[in-house]
């Protein structure tokens, strides 16, 4: 082979690499930015009631009631035991139970939602005396099975529903720590020891977009200019009289539907019809005036239906299920204009500081969450108006949309986008 055709090598010219910076320069854009979540430096711990051993788990915020977890976390922490003598073996496990139960008819469902468990230290497979401090590592499942279905594993949460029928639902989780002794230190009434104590399982999702800027109304027809980041959602109010014309109902929420409980949820609402149905309307609108000082009978709220499913049955066509609709939020409305054929409205849903989970469906147990547009009036009888509801689903989610300095998404994989929620949802 002739080396006469090869090219002549020349070395680089490491003057002309580029220099590089933390932070990007006015040219140039970041594209996506991945930070680890921030990891609590403090320890949760429960001691045995003898005080010989106690359960120590890594980890979390100072000072809180309950050790907290979430999607797919490890729960990390560490046996310490102050005496070692006659200790057999040291065992931790973490379990988790979904449980239905309904009143009167006497049905329960129960579901295991995680089990794992791990031998620390055994007698039978270590030689020498056990170590004071046992470390360990469980990693919680992100779904979970009830034998037909798969599902994520669900939340920390309890809902009841008093009279008959009725339900208690419960989803919780522990952990424990086993300390087991021979035969010799039960005679001496120093026998098993065992620490436990649940722990809250909070998975965090947050918006795939943020919020939208505010609607702005058109200067010629004073409608709302529709962008792709509102949706528009219609109803109306009928008329009793044949005199007056129906009230034709406009509300606009952000399309994705996906919201942060910590955030209050905007909204625009538009009512068109004749003058003499809107002065008509007026006593029964969303805010208050002379004819209603005091009290106001159009409402936006958010509605969170939870629905238990014990037997999984079917009774002449319909199913067993049983549910109840709490109302976890609600809207301040702002009059933002009016005109002879329109009167406008604009504000906010504020949720219940109660409220730390969005929806979700584990087993025979589903929570949802609904939009509810409604106008009830006081007396039907003597109301110029049929009663209107309007009831659009949602999703919500535990934190809102985050962003950096360059407003780009923050990628954590703490959190998940949902998937924007469905009429069948």
């Amino acid at each position: 082979m002739s080396t006469t055709s090869l090219p002549s090598y020349v070395p680089p010219a490491f003057t002309r690499i580029p220099s590089y910076s933390a932070e990007p320069h006015e040219y140039e854009q970041r594209l996506a930015w991945s930070r680890p979540p921030r990891r609590p430096a403090g320890d949760f711990v429960k001691q045995s009631r003898s005080g010989n051993a106690s359960l120590r788990l890594f980890a979390q915020e100072d000072n809180v009631n309950l050790p907290v977890y979430g999607t797919g976390e490890a729960v990390e922490g560490a046996v310490t035991l102050a005496k070692t003598e006659g200790v057999t073996a040291v065992e931790v496990k973490i379990e988790g139970t979904l449980r239905l139960i309904e009143v009167a008819e006497g049905g329960t469902t129960t579901h295991k939602l995680c089990l794992s468990k791990v031998t620390l230290w055994s007698k039978d497979a270590e030689s020498g005396p056990c170590p004071s401090s046992l470390n360990f590592s469980l990693t919680l499942p992100t779904t979970f099975s009830d034998g037909k279905d798969t599902y994520p594993l669900p939340p920390t949460h309890e809902v009841h529903l008093s009279g008959v029928p009725g339900f208690d639902a419960k989803v919780e989780y522990g952990v424990s720590a086993t300390v087991s002794k021979g035969k010799a230190s039960t005679l001496l009434r120093l026998g098993n020891a065992t620490i436990s104590t649940p722990f809250v399982y909070y998975p965090r999702s947050r918006p795939a977009s943020p919020l939208p800027e505010p609607m702005r109304q058109s200067y010629d027809t004073f409608k709302f200019v529709q962008t792709p980041e509102w949706r528009c959602w219609e109803s109306t109010m009928k008329a009793k009289s044949k005199s007056a014309k129906d009230i034709y109902c406009q509300l606009f929420i952000p399309a994705s539907r996906v919201f942060s409980i910590t955030q209050p949820i905007p909204f625009h609402i538009m009512f068109t019809s004749s003058a003499f149905s809107l002065a008509a309307y007026l006593p029964y609108g969303p805010t208050a005036n002379i004819l209603s000082p005091s009290k106001h009978f159009t409402h936006i709220r958010i509605l969170r239906q939870s629905t238990v499913d014990v037997r999984n049955a079917m009774i002449l066509g319909t199913k067993t299920d049983i549910w109840r609709v709490d109302t976890i939020g609600e809207a301040e409305f702002r009059h933002s204009g009016d005109g002879a054929d329109w009167l406008a409205f604009v504000g906010e849903i504020r949720l219940d500081d109660k409220v730390k989970v969005g929806g979700f469906k584990a087993g025979g147990l589903m929570v949802k969450d609904f939009v509810e547009l409604s106008m009830i009036p006081p007396d039907p009888s003597k109301a110029p108006f049929r009663e209107m509801r309007l009831v659009i689903p949602i999703r919500l989610v535990t934190d809102p949309w985050s962003m950096d300095g360059l407003g780009l998404a923050v990628a954590d994989s703490d959190f998940s986008n949902p998937p924007t929620p469905t009429r069948q949802q």
